[in-house]
């Protein structure tokens, strides 16, 4: 029986990290790279993925980037078969890219789309991503994990995945009502069956599917909403970019070994009013 460190230890284990250049992914890519593991940084925003592999390589570790459109099953296939050229085996695959409207310029705007008018062409092109793009990516992966009868999947959740949003976060004195977005939380309830339903489908292998649903992480928000999202949490404060590591790690390590199924709520406290 090993260790408990050596439960964490990802050495001879590949992982594909998609949406590896945003804020969580450059982190769990940095987490797994320090575990041990080859990293496969994968973005389509190359340039920044690439600057991140290179530091993780500076720093004596393994990376690569690969750019993928997630939302193109050829470009989803290329992303595993790079893996597999670079690494020879692929054991992990964390979903962390996703269309979060706080970040992407291309919904600028939408904040202030009520429900009743929300643009369905926005609806379907988010659930592309957020969705569809993780189908694409899980079913490329599990056909690498098969050969060797094991990997461990880690679809990234949100609160807003298990709760409605507050949109009185949103809301500011003499401004437009602005809300966050239907798709957001329709995509992210979403996640939660996928990865129900992607565990059970493989029951009898050791191909482990969770979820990890982060809540709050601070990334320079402003002063009125880390004031009004800290005081809904019961430990008063958004997350540091780094609190979703530990969590992350132990999903795609074998330290969670006897959990699949599953979603790791880590939010502050978020969820448990």
């Amino acid at each position: 029986m090993s260790n408990i460190f050596e439960k964490f230890d990802m050495k001879n284990k590949a992982v594909i990290v998609t949406g590896g250049a945003g804020l969580l992914g450059q982190q769990f890519s940095k987490t797994l790279a320090e575990a041990g593991a080859g990293v496969v940084v994968a973005d389509l925003l190359i340039e920044k993925a690439e600057d991140i592999a290179i530091d993780l390589r500076k720093s004596g570790y393994q990376a690569i980037a690969v750019q993928v459109d997630i939302t193109d099953k050829n470009s989803v296939e290329n992303l595993v078969a790079k893996t597999i050229k670079e690494y020879g085996i692929l054991s992990g695959l964390i979903n962390s890219a996703a269309m979060d409207p706080k970040f992407d310029n291309e919904h600028t705007g939408q904040h202030n789309n009520s429900f009743e008018d929300y643009p369905v062409e926005m609806f379907r092109s988010a659930l592309d991503v957020n969705l569809t793009g993780m189908f694409l990516c899980c079913q490329a992966a599990v056909k690498e994990m098969l050969k060797h009868n094991k990997g461990s999947i880690v679809n990234i959740c949100s609160t807003y995945g298990l709760v409605g949003p507050d949109q009185r976060l949103y809301e500011r004195e003499g401004q437009p009502r602005q809300y966050k977005p239907v798709f957001y939380t329709v995509s992210k309830a979403g996640v939660l069956g996928l990865t129900k339903y992607l565990a059970t489908y493989y029951m009898g292998t050791q191909i482990r599917v969770n979820a990890l649903t982060p809540g709050g992480v601070y990334n320079q928000h402003d002063e009125t909403f880390t004031e009004r999202y800290s005081a809904r949490t019961v430990l008063g404060r958004m997350a540091d970019q780094d609190e979703m590591n530990g969590a992350c790690l132990f999903l795609a390590s074998d330290a969670s070994s006897y959990m699949t199924g599953s979603n790791l709520v880590v939010d502050g406290g978020w969820t448990a009013w």
